[in-house]
């Protein structure tokens, strides 16, 4: 596939932010401060017993209790029901439970592993690998905002203290989630315990300095997520829609893009998103019209050819020099709407030639 190279824009975007911390840092109020400055509807999916809820008084937002197990399936779920629900922004408080959570990632590997692939983890990876990647995908697919919650720990590592003794030195935090889980978002944000967040990663370049989370920074953060080009490119769903709406069409999508100039689908813009699929919905509804077109056309000529078979029939009946020759049309007509006239004359014909008896 060719491909095509334009003028660098950044399009208006869907905020994928992660907030870090131990117990205590702030991670839940802060989530919810940044949630109320980006503005619209609130929803929290709490594995935390319902902590978010402590501050309802300070945000107001929508509330789910999650409850273990806690596999990738359940976090994708709430993330499909908030999207469904019209929610702007959906806080998972904490994405930690996912991956070492009752049920979550680890557990169903440690129990594969003893079970279905008999020691070897390594098979067992393979079947939850692609679980927890859906998961992620779903966050960074999503049509809303997504904020997570990650618990996290100092990690620390054995270094020479000389004379031949080790010692152990702080090197940091480290996110209680799969290693490498920071590249999946735009901004990340570890929180000390004197509540400062301060930046891992920060595209938005708001976080520049270590800063205390609130609403205003979430007010920062909507400016910066709406100041793209107008002419935004569809989201991850609006691409899966149209996607499925092509295949079902029967669009060749390769040929589609290379037509238009485009990469792949998701360079499609917003704004001819409803025009694209009003579109397709015409050639499929066009499609369906000719196919039920024509299933009524071989319907009706099937049944032409079998009123006449049916009319044939009954002169040969007629015409039936021997009992036998009453079996061919009986068998014929079977499970048709033509059976029962066709037996009542199989056996007129045999009681008036007398081969009943």
């Amino acid at each position: 596939m060719t491909v095509f190279f334009k003028k660098a824009e950044r399009k208006n975007a869907k905020l994928r932010l992660a907030l870090a911390g131990p117990t205590g840092s702030g991670k839940t109020l802060g989530a919810l401060l940044l949630a109320k400055g980006i503005g619209g509807r609130i929803a929290v999916a709490d594995t935390e017993n319902s902590s978010a809820e402590l501050y309802e008084d300070v945000v107001e937002f929508e509330h789910a209790n999650i409850q273990p197990p806690y596999t990738p399936e359940k976090f994708i779920d709430a993330i499909h029901a908030a999207e469904k629900a019209g929610f702007d922004t959906l806080i998972l408080d904490s994405i930690t439970h996912e991956w070492s959570g009752v049920g979550g990632c680890l557990e169903i590997v440690d129990k594969l592993s003893g079970t279905t692939f008999k020691g070897n983890s390594w098979g067992a990876w393979s079947q939850v690998t692609p679980r927890h990647r859906k998961f992620i995908d779903a966050m960074l697919q999503s049509s809303i905002n997504i904020i997570v919650t990650m618990r996290s720990k100092m990690d620390t590592v054995q270094v020479d203290a000389g004379n031949g003794k080790k010692k152990v030195e702080k090197v940091g935090m480290k996110a209680e989630q799969r290693d490498g889980i920071e590249y999946e978002f735009t901004t990340v944000l570890d929180l000390t315990h004197d509540n400062y967040a301060v930046r891992t990663k920060d595209r938005t370049r708001i976080f520049s300095e270590p800063m205390v989370l609130s609403e205003q920074a979430g007010i920062l953060l909507k400016q910066w997520l709406s100041s793209g080009s107008a002419d935004a490119c569809i989201n991850g769903n609006q691409f899966l829609e149209l996607e499925a709406l092509m295949q079902q069409a029967g669009i060749d999508i390769e040929k589609y893009c290379a037509k238009r100039g485009l990469n792949s689908l998701h360079d499609v813009q917003q704004q001819k998103f409803d025009e694209t699929c009003a579109g397709i919905h015409s050639i499929i509804q066009r499609t369906q019209q000719a196919q039920q077109a024509n299933e009524q056309q071989l319907h009706a000529e099937n049944e032409a050819r079998l009123e006449n078979d049916y009319q044939a029939a009954l002169k040969d009946i007629q015409n039936a020099n021997q009992i036998n020759d009453l079996n061919r049309p009986a068998t014929y007509f079977k499970g048709t709407k033509y059976e029962q006239q066709i037996l009542n004359a199989c056996q007129a014909k045999s009681d008036m030639e007398g081969w009943s008896a």
